[in-house]
Formats: C-alpha cells, sequence, structure tokens
C-alpha cells in the first residue's frame, strides 16, 4: 500500500491536474488555442495561452462550468512516454509546447498526460482519476497577460489563474480568507485612509501623506528611544557612495546588478542599497580599542534597491526604503551575549506591536552557494549564531543555503491575524567585511596589537515601510491609540459649541494627542460616521452638559460609549493607553 502524500504535496498534484482540466475546457471553447505551461502555484494554479480573441469575466464562468462536466466524467489521466521525434509530431501544431521539447536536455525523459482525449506534454504528476477533484472545490479566479517565458520581446499570452483544494470547504474557507485580505490590503486602506500613494511613473517610491508621515515618524521615534536606552550611537552615513568602496565591500561583484549606478566626473558612484559599508567608515575613523567594544551603531538608513518592476508590491516591496539598520563591532568573545541582547530587545519591540513571542518564528540561514570567506570561519560563524540564539530564548529551522554572501543570518518572521508570514528582523554575523581583504577595520586588543572586529548586522523591523504595510493589513487600518494618525475627533452637537470644541481639541493637543475639532458644516450623526470611517479611535461629542461641567461624552471606534467623562479623566486615560502601548481603546 503506497503511503499517503502530505496535504501540501496533495494539493499541488490535485492543483497541476486541475490545470490540465482548465485547458481542456478552454479548448473547448476555442478549438484553435495555443498552450504555453500550466504550473501548480501557492493556492492555485494558471495555464497560459494563446488565444484568438481576449477574454471577458464572462469566459471565466464559462470555462468553469466546462471544468465541472470535466471533473464529474471521472476520466483518468494515463502518462506515457516517447522520444523526442514523436512528441514533435504530436504537438506540431502546438509552438510553444515545440519549443519546451527542443530545450529540453538530451537523453531526458519525455512524457505526456491525457485525460478524457486532452493531450499534454508534461512530467506529471498527476491525480490518478477526475474524481479525485471535487467539482465544487475549484475556482476560476482571475485573467492576466503574460508574456512567454518572461521575455517583454516575446508573445504576449493570457493567463488564467485558479484555485483548487482537496474539499468543497476548503475552498469556501480560502474564498473567505480571500474577501478578509482584500479588506485588509494596504494599498487599498491606504488610500481610503490617505496614508500615502504610489506613482506609476516612479515605481517603488513612496509617497508618504501627512496621516501616514504621523504614522511613519512615531514608528522611527519609538525604535530610535528604544536603541538609544539599549546603547546604541546614532548616525547618517551619505546616499550616494563611490565604485571603489562597493569594490573594496565586495557589493559590486556579488549584488551590482540590485544597484542604482551613477556616474560625476568620470567616476563611477552608487546609490546605496544597504548601510554596512559606510558605518565600517566611520568605525575606521580614529583609533579603537577593545575597551571601545561593543560599539553599536544605528542608521534610519535611506537605501534603494533596483528591484524589478514586477516584483513591486505596494508598500511591501519597493525600490526606495528606509532601515532601522544597525552594526555592531565587537570581539568574537561577545557576539553570544550581544545576540542574547539583541534577542531581547526584537521581542521587547514586536511585543508593543502586538507580536507575542507566539508569533515570532526564527530561521538559522545557512551559507550560500555564492559566498565570501573560508569554510572554517563560516563554521565557526553558523555555530556561534546557533548557540547565541538558543540562548536568546529561540528556537529555529535551519535555512539551508539562504545566508548573506558575507555570513549567515538569523530571521525573524512575524505571524499576523490572519497567521501568514512576515520576515522582518534579521541578525547576521560578518567575519568578511572589516577583514584585511576588504574595508580593513581594526581595534587596538588586550595586547597591543591590532586585531579585525567581527561585525553584526541586525534589523528588527526591517524596511519601515514594508513593516507599516505589514502593520495596516494586521490592524485592518484600526491602529491602535499610540499609533493612529488621528487619536481623537472632538464633534460638537450644533454650531454653538463650536468654541468649546476647539478648546478641547487645543487643550488634547497642547497634551501631546492628536485631535482635532470637526467644525464643518453637516449633522452631528454624519461626522460621527466620517470619524468611524477614518477610523479615529475617541470621538468626542460635546454639548451644554458638557461645556457647563468641564466634560467630554466619548464614543469609542469599537461602539462602546463613556457619557459624562470630565475632561481630566479622560486626558488621563488616553495618557495611559499610550504609554502602555495598549492595543485595546
Amino acid at each position: 500500500m503506497s503511503t499517503p502524500l502530505p496535504r501540501d504535496e496533495k494539493l499541488k498534484v490535485i492543483r497541476h491536474s486541475a490545470s490540465h482540466v482548465m485547458a481542456e475546457a478552454v479548448l473547448r471553447l476555442f478549438p484553435e488555442a495555443k498552450f504555453a505551461i500550466g504550473p501548480s502555484i501557492e493556492n492555485g494554479f494558471y495555464y497560459d495561452f494563446e488565444l484568438p480573441r481576449p477574454l471577458v469575466a464572462d469566459d471565466l464562468g464559462k470555462i468553469e462550468a466546462i471544468m465541472k462536466e470535466i471533473l464529474k466524467g471521472k476520466h483518468d489521466f494515463v502518462r506515457k512516454e516517447l522520444s523526442r521525434e514523436e512528441a514533435k509530431k504530436l504537438f506540431a501544431d502546438q509552438p510553444y509546447k515545440l519549443e519546451l521539447i527542443e530545450d529540453l536536455p538530451e537523453g531526458e525523459t519525455i512524457s505526456t498526460y491525457e485525460q478524457d482525449g486532452y493531450l499534454d506534454l508534461c512530467r506529471g504528476p498527476h491525480v490518478v482519476n477526475t474524481a479525485a477533484i471535487h467539482p465544487d472545490a475549484i475556482k476560476l479566479m482571475s485573467i492576466a497577460g503574460a508574456y512567454w517565458r518572461g521575455d517583454e520581446k516575446r508573445q504576449m499570452l493570457t493567463r488564467i489563474y485558479g484555485t483548487a483544494w482537496d474539499s468543497p470547504q476548503a475552498l469556501k474557507d480560502y474564498l473567505k480568507l480571500q474577501e478578509e485580505l482584500e479588506k485588509r490590503d494596504h494599498r487599498k486602506l491606504g488610500r481610503e485612509l490617505d496614508l500615502f500613494h504610489l506613482d506609476d511613473e516612479n515605481p517603488g517610491e513612496v509617497f508618504w501623506h501627512p496621516r501616514g508621515w504621523s504614522i511613519y515618524l512615531r514608528i522611527q521615534n519609538y525604535v530610535r528611544q528604544k536603541i538609544k536606552a539599549g546603547g546604541y550611537v546614532e548616525v547618517n552615513t551619505p546616499f550616494v557612495m563611490p565604485k571603489s568602496l562597493w569594490e573594496r565591500s565586495g557589493h559590486w561583484a556579488k549584488y551590482q546588478e540590485n544597484m542604482f549606478i551613477t556616474e560625476s566626473e568620470k567616476r563611477q558612484f552608487a546609490l546605496k542599497p544597504m548601510n554596512c559599508p559606510g558605518h565600517v567608515e566611520i568605525f575606521k575613523q580614529g583609533i579603537k580599542s577593545y575597551r571601545d567594544l561593543p560599539l553599536r551603531i544605528a542608521e534610519f538608513g535611506s537605501c534603494t534597491r533596483n528591484e524589478a518592476s514586477g516584483a513591486l508590491h505596494g508598500i511591501m516591496r519597493v525600490r526606495g526604503f528606509v532601515q532601522d539598520d544597525a552594526h555592531i563591532f565587537c570581539t568574537e568573545e561577545q557576539i553570544g551575549s550581544e545576540v542574547v541582547r539583541f534577542c531581547a530587545l526584537l521581542k521587547d519591540i514586536y511585543r508593543d506591536f502586538g507580536f507575542g513571542d507566539d508569533r515570532i518564528s526564527v530561521k538559522l540561514s545557512t551559507r550560500p552557494e555564492k559566498r565570501i570567506g573560508d569554510d572554517a570561519t563560516w563554521d565557526r560563524a553558523e555555530a556561534g549564531l546557533a548557540e547565541a540564539c538558543k540562548a536568546g530564548g529561540f528556537e529555529y529551522e535551519i535555512s539551508p543555503g539562504e545566508g548573506a554572501f558575507y555570513g549567515p543570518k538569523l530571521e525573524f518572521t512575524l505571524v499576523d491575524a490572519l497567521g501568514r508570514g512576515w520576515q522582518c528582523g534579521t541578525m547576521q554575523i560578518d567575519y568578511q567585511l572589516p577583514s584585511a581583504e576588504r574595508l580593513n577595520a581594526t581595534y587596538v586588543g588586550e595586547d597591543g596589537e591590532k586585531h579585525h572586529p567581527v561585525m553584526l548586522h541586525r534589523a528588527i523591523l526591517g524596511s519601515l515601510e514594508r513593516f507599516i504595510g505589514i502593520l495596516i493589513e494586521q490592524f485592518s487600518g484600526a491602529f491602535p491609540v499610540w499609533l493612529a494618525p488621528e487619536q481623537i475627533a472632538v464633534i460638537p452637537i450644533a454650531p454653538n459649541f463650536h468654541e468649546y470644541a476647539s478648546k478641547v481639541a487645543d487643550r488634547l493637543d497642547a497634551a501631546g494627542f492628536l485631535a482635532v475639532a470637526d467644525l464643518s458644516d453637516g449633522r452631528m450623526n454624519a461626522k460621527i460616521r466620517e470619524a468611524q470611517s477614518r477610523k479615529v479611535p475617541y470621538m468626542l461629542v460635546v454639548g451644554q452638559k458638557e461645556q457647563d461641567e468641564d466634560a467630554v461624552s466619548v464614543r469609542l471606534r469599537d461602539g462602546r460609549q463613556m457619557n459624562g467623562m470630565k475632561f481630566a479623566d479622560f486626558a488621563s486615560y488616553v495618557k495611559e493607553k499610550v504609554d502602555s502601548k495598549s492595543l485595546e481603546l
């Protein structure tokens, strides 16, 4: 008896098989269609076609209906191996399949799968019979354009995306999750809450609006206070640095394709994709002693990376971003204690954003194939980082070959309210960059001789842009009061209470809160609804009674009310929520 596949593997097979069923359905609708590829992907599948006309949304319903009919027919998937010449004859009228056949290495097995008369070039595997796919567990999701083999000089094909699951209930659960994801999409909420915008003519760069920038600065200043208390010194390094520095650091050889390069006075420069070489240059100024170590240098460094436009995604994946970056220069003996110290700081910060220890997972990424340094140094670095990670209170999984080219790293992933993982924090050990072969950073040891420090690269939030995108989706735009771009809306019940509403807002503003009095025309209830649409945590309704008693009637964003609250008591109430970084209103 064969061993059942793990669910993830089973779903891959179901989805790949569903892509073939979809191709058969498309062929019934468009007999002259040309087929490209149809793989399974995360949560679904797609197939690329050259079609006689563009598809419209109604076509998806027609194709899906044909797929359900095919699945009910209980057709076997039949595999057959054949020679290259036989394959060419079978697919003589399918140019994309012919190209794939031509590109197969000599000696590689060529196979086809056939179900219900539909034949496709494919390695497999597939389900045994279409009965293994429930007709109510599939759905076609969208239509897109895709260049053949990702080459913009080649034919633009029509790509149909679908999803398939192992039961109708699993499909329902997935579609429900997609609805929730759409509601929480940071790009959508960013527009609705007037936080930022993106411009197609300037891809990967964020235009922060006042409300969004308020959140940005609040987070930056919060981290600034934490790292200052943690013994870091903050610096700022140039945005543009010469090719010679990037050559010595190793980035020019290993990372050049991701760098924006410019020229001045016949010299080449690069916009910095990372901050580490600049921090080494600061360390090298003046003579350093072992007594100066560990030296923790931090920077909110503006970086630019030449990401492919197709890989960009809202503010989650951008070209221009700021890192909460820092580099710790230390002795080898200090590595363990510094990693443990970093883990404690990281836990403290994540907790304030609502990510407790149970929502943090860690991977230890080991040496990649493309790297600098000898194996003995890599052995020492990987072992030291693993030991320190456990001492810092984290278990970890190994991620083979995913380390940076200069050293291994710990990757800290946050699990959000919808169960998605977001890799944010990193800690990397680097013996290479400060070495004599690279940037030659030295300190004078107890023995009076020069030594090279170990350099620890670390970030907690990672990209601030990306982290804010994560928070927008985590909180669905309803930020906790300490982060909210507008904490309090003061709403008079009638125009003759505008003056008192203004005074309340001014007093709150003077106390350090973000408060606005809504003195616009319109009814009180309409103003409340407007404030709720902006996801304001507290709405203060004021009228005669409140004016006479120096009080406010409080409506919370979650629907609760606290009527007739003294102004001083409300101010104290909100201060406690802000100071404690409470996630509750």
